[in-house]
């Protein structure tokens, strides 16, 4: 079965045409020919933009030169009412500050420290799996929610706030498209955005709750009484060039970002998996025979081979993060195309993971591609579900143990079918199911 994506059209339409698709879904409202392009440019009156599938492109962006690509000014505009001033949206100093404090919690030598709280958001999510057709997506969220809260704040999802804040973010994700009118229109920096009163009111619902989490671990790292897990590690680590740590608010913009990213590119990722696993029957008694012999370290993680390959393989079909905008910081020359300075630049894991002259047969899932030598050059330079270079996300590594541990867990668990219909691709914040994932679970311990 070939896994679903989005029809796409050759239409370039009108300029009011195409920002009403892009609100609706980002991923058709993009011509087919970009799966082949290495690069494509884009010029309205609200937008210049140019989308660079070249491998040559991409490292130049984000590892040799990523001073001259900084993040786009309307990104940080049109996620500014959750994100705020966090590492995800900021440039320059700022940035650079940031991560100094933030890299060492989530060094790979403290992978270990966050394996109990892996294990048991999983066992949890195994725990409150039903037999039956269901829409996967929200366990998925609410699993990857868990984890979050079980890392961060050393409390399981059941807790009241992280429940709450877990129903903010499902609302938040409704209200804000991928594409919104604040990213897209090119307002004058001095003069306050436009987000729909949907939007502001759910940012501000999911920021007061993470204060309260904030201002609660501030009272228990002054009374030594804080669990050594990321959120205290971040709140007493100083930035080892300046000795300043993040004030009460620049954390409660870090939390922010910790929690989207974390939590909801993993349980995109983990979702569509899934449904990849029950579409192929074969890959997943794999998975689930390499379960049995899991153990609870970080070698047994190391040892499911098959389940990485498999999480691997959905990272590429489905990235969380479609697209990733950049801003020219001066005027470039790009494969003998003038890029002016402010011109959007655009990287698009969605179409370099499915590109037709980067990948054997690219919109089929085969995870064994991975261990084939001719994949090796595209994983290396064709393969950005976490971006690359110094932007990576820090918690790249977190985020393959917690999925290939789940798809363990749940394998182990239960046989998968897919539903009567395959899910529908579609751009929110993630790549989401347009009407859900629908996926039959059996327990393995009863007839199938």
């Amino acid at each position: 079965m070939i896994p679903p994506r989005p029809e796409t059209t050759e239409d370039r339409g009108s300029v009011l045409r195409l920002a009403r698709a892009f609100r609706r879904d980002l991923l058709s409202a993009l011509p087919e020919r970009l799966y082949r392009a290495w690069m494509a440019e884009f010029r309205s009156p609200l937008v210049h933009s140019f989308l660079c599938n070249d491998p040559a492109l991409v490292r130049l962006i984000l590892k040799e030169r990523p001073q001259d690509f900084p993040k786009s000014n309307r990104l940080r505009a049109g996620l500014a009412p959750l994100l705020g001033a966090s590492v995800f949206v900021t440039n320059g100093p700022q940035w650079a500050a940031a991560r100094r404090i933030i890299d060492p919690a989530f060094d790979g030598g403290r992978l270990h420290d966050t394996l109990p709280a892996i294990l048991s958001a999983a066992d949890a999510l195994v725990a409150r799996l039903r037999p039956g057709l269901q829409d996967i997506e929200p366990e998925a969220s609410f699993a990857s929610a868990d984890l979050i809260f079980r890392a961060l704040f050393s409390m399981p999802i059941e807790h009241r706030t992280a429940a709450q804040v877990f129903a903010a973010f499902r609302a938040h994700q409704d209200a804000q498209p991928v594409v919104n009118w604040a990213a897209l229109l090119p307002w004058p920096r001095w003069l306050p955005h436009p987000h729909s009163r949907r939007t502001r009111r759910t940012a501000g619902e999911i920021r007061s709750l993470i204060a309260g989490l904030v201002k609660g671990r501030i009272d228990a790292i002054r009374a030594s009484d804080a669990p050594d897990d990321l959120a205290t590690r971040i709140m007493t680590t100083p930035d080892p060039q300046t000795g300043r740590r993040f004030s009460e608010a620049e954390m409660v913009d870090q939390v922010a970002v910790f929690f989207l990213a974390g939590h909801e590119t993993s349980a995109s990722a983990l979702a569509w998996a899934l449904w990849l696993l029950a579409a192929h029957p074969e890959w997943q008694d794999a998975v689930a025979a390499e379960a049995a012999s899991l153990t609870p370290d970080m070698a047994g993680v190391k040892a499911l081979r098959t389940a990485r390959a498999v999480f691997r393989e959905a990272l590429r079909l489905y990235p969380p993060v479609p697209m990733m905008v950049r801003q020219a910081a001066r005027s470039e020359t790009l494969r003998g195309r003038q890029v002016p300075r402010g011109a959007q630049v655009v990287l698009s894991p969605w179409h370099l993971h499915r590109h037709a002259r980067l990948w054997d047969q690219p919109d089929e899932f085969d995870p064994a591609r991975w261990q084939r030598p001719e994949t090796h050059e595209s994983a290396r330079d064709a393969f950005i579900p976490f971006s690359a270079g110094q932007r990576v996300c820090p918690g790249a590594g977190l985020a393959m143990v917690e999925g290939v541990v789940m798809l363990a867990r749940i394998t182990q668990a239960f046989h998968l079918r897919p539903g009567p219909q395959p899910p529908i691709p579609v751009a929110r914040l993630t790549v989401r199911g347009r009407d859900g994932i629908a996926i039959h679970l059996t327990p393995r311990n009863s007839p199938a």
